[in-house]
């Protein structure tokens, strides 16, 4: 972490809890981390949950989040759920080309530049995920697909928008397998990328733009990851959960 740079702990929930579940860990998880302001804290419910987890976090020190945003205003998009309708919900962030996203629903970079740039355009901070596949790590192209991942997501940006956006650099490989990158392995591509950044943007830009792990964070190794220089938060999976787990990651900030 650089302390010109506030950390960001993001909880992204997937399609977990119901909406009381999610009131549930909501009103614990106020409790664990109430009086934490060095750090930024998102959770990131299902659409169902949105609403009532807003009430729930009103007055505290954590902020919503969801888990895609279209890139329309309004119209004939079955399923897909509008900036506006977002932001109506007191969302703040919203996480755009998540590797599931990708893997699962067909994204692509260009999409993911559309719904960031809506994100942006409605007063909502996009955080852009970014990472390599196994297969992708194991034959050297690490570098390749995260640089073109990151080129075409940020396709277009302006300054002041890329300094708006969060990025997150999760390999897919370490997502819900248990696997974690060592920090030295998340280190250096989280270095390549403030590079990149330096290229696009310049490096006083670069120096700004939080830039998130995401993949098998827990309490365990949550400290040494986010005491990499380049890293500047998680976004975190199944240990945000439980109250108490992300609680821990959190703390492992401050």
């Amino acid at each position: 972490m650089n302390p010109n740079r506030k950390s960001i702990i993001a909880g992204n929930w997937k399609m977990y809890k119901t909406t009381a579940d999610a009131v549930a860990l909501v009103g614990a998880l106020k409790n664990e981390v109430a009086g934490i302001t060095k750090s930024e804290i998102v959770v990131c419910p299902p659409f169902t949950a949105l609403a009532a987890v807003a009430g729930a976090l009103a007055g505290s020190n954590i902020q919503l989040g969801a888990q895609n945003v279209h890139w329309e205003k309004e119209g004939a998009f079955t399923g897909e759920i509008a900036p506006a309708m977002l932001k109506d919900l007191c969302v703040r962030y919203a996480i755009v080309g998540h590797s599931e996203r990708r893997q699962f629903f067909g994204e692509t970079d260009a999409g993911v530049n559309k719904r960031a740039k809506a994100a942006l355009a409605n007063g909502l901070r996009p955080i852009v995920c970014v990472g390599e596949m196994l297969a992708e790590r194991e034959a050297g192209k690490t570098e390749a697909v995260v640089t073109g991942q990151v080129r075409g997501s940020l396709a277009g940006f302006d300054k002041n928008q890329i300094l708006e956006t969060v990025i997150a650099y999760e390999p897919v490989w370490a997502i819900g397998t248990g696997k974690t990158a060592s920090p030295a392995q998340a280190q250096e591509v989280h270095a390549l990328i403030r590079r990149l950044l330096g290229e696009l943007f310049g490096a006083d830009v670069a120096g700004k733009v939080r830039i998130q792990y995401g993949g098998s964070v827990k309490a365990d190794n949550a400290k040494e990851l986010l005491g990499q220089s380049d890293i500047d938060g998680a976004l975190v999976g199944g240990a945000s959960l439980k109250a108490g787990d992300f609680a821990a990651i959190v703390k492992a900030t401050v």
